[in-house]
């Protein structure tokens, strides 16, 4: 049954049910993924998942309920169950239907030439991802990682006030992980890479960069620990604002889980930073038309040269602030209630070239590593304390590597202390909570435990 006729034949049976209002959110999704070990295939994978969430509203409480084929006997079993559950939820939230927007963005999403790559293409990149580790550096003993994967998603959106939408969205990212061995030492260091077009995947280019960094921690050995001006690397920037993000979610802010409630409109950063959450990106991981409730999606600078210009709204706590929501409700999958997420969400490029960011640096550290961020960072807070590893910097130059640190500072904290934003700019994986990027970020000052 396709989805047009699904949907007219569960709004049809909710009404004849006593139902209200009603929605479903019918969502596909395929999944491809091979990863490579000493050349051959050591796992592959293709998935896809499909379902329908359905809401409805049942004398005034809204249940829900799921599916995952679109059938006859779907039907009866989502309007049945959504019927059920409103009658025991307790939460005396009002839920909104959403009639639909007067507009919608047109967003590049989707990419045709992707999608006639091949299986054995993917593959083949992933052997030369491989091969190209091993021959960028005798002091390669291991490939552990040699990934590639892509991903298709498609998302409908309907409900009896008018709301009819859909959008279809695709990607690809490859992944290399390699080790460097040097008498006793050894050290690993990953690349990844995300984007739309297979053109721009270059195996010697991701490869060499994993490689390099890898050799260069050969040999790194601790430091004294004390307060050290730091440079955090795009990629430990975008980790730290990825992990904290959800400091700038209105409902956090109304659940009194973020210290930003109360500073709208205030100071909460250097004036060089500006947070950006942008859904209209072309062709980038989190783009989108519309949101999970169907609000057209928008740009919106969340921080302005410093100042806090917005939370992230969906409808319900939108209503609550007495807003319109910034369409930014989201749902993990069909099975998933509505919440809130950031969308392409970063930090904005300053014009500072990274070279000339450790040249500013003069004596400090830099972050091109942190770990434990699941354990050692408290986004209520803001606290983190992580372990980490770099490159400590004198006068402007690179010394030595950097190993067995902690560094410990809070993210508020350290959004005020921000002196240079370079120019390199760069997101990284696309999770459930979004899709993050930084650019490298000077800090005025770090707490660093050595040995």
């Amino acid at each position: 049954m396709d989805i047009g006729e699904f949907r007219e034949k569960v709004f049809a049976a909710g009404t004849r049910s006593g139902l209200g209002e009603m929605e479903i959110y019918v969502s596909r999704s395929e999944n491809f993924r091979v990863r490579v070990f000493q050349k051959e295939i050591d796992d592959y994978s293709l998935s896809v998942e499909q379902g329908v969430g359905f809401r409805a509203d049942y004398r005034g409480k809204v249940g829900y309920a799921y599916v995952e084929t679109l059938d006859e006997e779907s039907v009866n079993v989502l309007v049945e169950g959504a019927k059920a559950n409103a009658q025991i939820i307790d939460s005396d939230d009002e839920i909104q239907f959403f009639a639909g927007s007067p507009a919608y963005p047109d967003v590049s999403t989707y990419d045709e030439t992707l999608n006639r790559v091949s299986p054995q293409e993917k593959i083949e990149f992933t052997k030369a991802l491989e091969a190209e580790a091993f021959a960028a550096d005798p002091r390669v003993s291991m490939v552990n990682w040699a990934m590639t994967g892509s991903a298709q998603s498609e998302v409908h959106i309907a409900n009896t006030k008018g709301l009819d939408q859909h959008f279809i969205r695709n990607g690809a990212y490859s992944f290399i992980s390699a080790v460097a061995r040097e008498k006793d030492a050894v050290k690993t260091a990953a690349r990844f890479f995300v984007d739309h077009d297979w053109r721009r995947f270059d195996a010697k280019k991701l490869a060499q960069e994993a490689v390099h960094e890898a050799t260069s921690l050969l040999g790194a050995t601790s430091l004294e620990s004390g307060n050290y001006r730091a440079l955090l690397r795009h990629d430990v920037a975008n980790d730290l604002l990825a992990t904290f993000s959800s400091v700038f979610s209105a409902e956090a802010v109304q659940k009194g889980l973020s210290l930003l409630g109360g500073k709208m409109g205030q100071q909460i950063a250097s004036p060089l930073v500006n947070i950006t959450d942008d859904p209209l990106l072309s062709n980038m991981g989190a783009s989108r038309p519309f949101d999970g409730e169907g609000v057209a999606a928008r740009t919106k600078k969340v921080v302005e040269q410093g100042q806090l210009t917005t939370f992230l709204h969906n409808l319900k706590t939108a209503k609550k602030d007495g807003i319109a929501s910034t369409g930014n409700a989201s749902r993990a999958s069909f099975k998933s209630p509505v919440g809130i997420s950031p969308t392409n969400f970063f930090i904005e490029s300053g014009g500072t070239e990274y070279v000339d960011l450790v040249k500013k640096l003069g004596d400090g550290i830099i972050i091109i590593d942190v770990q434990g961020l699941h354990s050692g960072a408290n986004p209520v807070s803001g606290d983190f304390s992580l372990g980490a590893y770099g490159y400590l910097v004198e006068k402007g130059q690179i010394v030595r590597a950097v190993e067995q640190i902690t560094v410990a500072g809070n993210f508020f904290r350290l959004l005020e202390s921000v002196e240079e934003i370079g120019a390199d700019l760069e997101f990284g994986s696309l999770g459930q909570g979004g899709h993050f990027g930084s650019p490298s970020l000077l800090i005025r000052e770090l707490s660093i435990a050595g040995m």
